[in-house]
């Protein structure tokens, strides 16, 4: 068969681009060698947040988060939707700097968003230790289950006639479809290379980086973490491009469980729990809440995020080819951004305009600054 769009990669960014797709009117077909919301989705913490790195980073994840605020209610109850908000946490006066910066960025860009000081934030998050200065309040943030959300919407898509290729690999990409690796070829106007930090081995060339990552879930404990909790560190710390970091990050989940993150390593390739960074991150963890670690873990696990230099993904016409289109390089924000990306990369598959504009996230974009450099 022949379609309009065939997509490689059946992680929730793939399966956001496919129900956008076929709700446009393209024929579609998915392909995924394994589990649907595998790989990065299945390993992520889920968190819907707005970033403020950068003005294309924000815009993003603004849009992002927005859309995923549009089809809340609709969300199957599995998907575990949920605006706990976001609490940045202030260890000293200089992090407090940091969070009057970033209150001044985003109520100029419209957010909502709350200062706490030290008494507030004790009565926000109890298990919080003493002495720490303060913290922001973003109360639009959520979070979601994010196996569930890649599974949804690929079952939408598939309601809208999207087909789907299961347990067969992509060994080769290129402007007239997709080769399979029992030696099939999928036919296809345009192809989009989905498959996240394995993006660089169907096409060699573009700058993606796999980025290592650490997570463990407790027990049930319901209320012992209330929102979404990241140390202001983090912006210091886990953002380095080079070297491995850790920084606290804990979550709640509607089942009373605590997600705990976060690690970030470059240049590993082995999938395995290493014991020495999950002990970094949970002394990390153990620095802001002290008792976080006489909760009983049910598991550990790793993911490899899609980085690349400056943060941003790539969202359209791969370089060098004319129907080739990418959607990778989200790093830690795949979840976040998956809607948006899945917007942005149809409108341009249909050569419709943008809510926001596209360029700061175009492949090409690293050959343009060095035009204008």
């Amino acid at each position: 068969m022949t379609f309009d769009v065939a997509i490689v990669g059946g992680g929730i960014v793939g399966a956001a681009c496919a129900l956008e797709a076929v709700r446009s009117g393209l024929r579609v077909v998915v392909i995924e060698p394994s589990v649907i919301g595998g790989g990065a989705t299945a390993a992520g913490m889920g968190h819907i947040v707005v970033m403020d790195d950068s003005e294309a980073q924000f815009a993003l994840t603004h849009y992002s988060q927005q859309l995923w605020q549009e089809i809340a209610p609709e969300l199957p109850a599995e998907i575990e939707y949920e605006e706990c908000g976001t609490l940045w946490v202030a260890a000293d006066e200089e992090e407090m700097d940091e969070v009057r910066r970033k209150v001044r960025f985003y109520e100029a860009h419209g957010v909502a968003v709350e200062v706490l000081d030290d008494k507030a934030l004790a009565e926000a998050e109890p298990h919080l230790r003493p002495g720490l200065a303060g913290g922001l309040l973003v109360p639009g943030d959520g979070v979601v289950y994010p196996p569930c959300a890649a599974k949804h919407f690929l079952d939408e898509a598939q309601s809208f006639g999207a087909q789907l290729q299961l347990g067969l690999s992509a060994v080769e990409l290129g402007d007239k479809g997709v080769k399979l690796s029992n030696g099939e070829f999928i036919s296809a106007g345009k192809t989009v290379n989905a498959t996240g930090s394995w993006a660089p081995e169907l096409t060699p060339g573009i700058d993606v980086q796999k980025r290592k990552g650490h997570l463990l879930i407790t027990d049930r404990y319901p209320g012992f973490v209330r929102h979404q909790l990241i140390e202001l560190g983090y912006l210091k710390s886990a953002h380095s491009i080079s070297s491995d970091s850790v920084a606290f990050n804990a979550q709640p989940r509607k089942t009373g469980q605590v997600l705990i993150g976060s690690s970030r390593q470059y240049g590993v390739d082995d999938p395995k729990v290493e014991a020495a960074m999950l002990s970094r991150m949970l002394q990390r963890a153990e620095e802001y809440m002290p008792g976080i670690t006489e909760l009983s873990a049910l598991r550990t696990w790793t993911g490899f995020r899609a980085a690349t230099p400056d943060k941003l993904p790539l969202i359209g016409k791969c370089p060098g080819y004319e129907r080739l289109y990418l959607a990778t390089g989200h790093e830690g924000l795949g979840i976040t951004t998956s809607m948006g990306t899945a917007k942005l990369l149809v409108d341009q598959l249909m050569n419709r305009p943008s809510q926001i504009p596209v360029s700061p996230y175009l492949p090409n974009r690293a050959h343009q600054e060095a035009m204008h450099a």
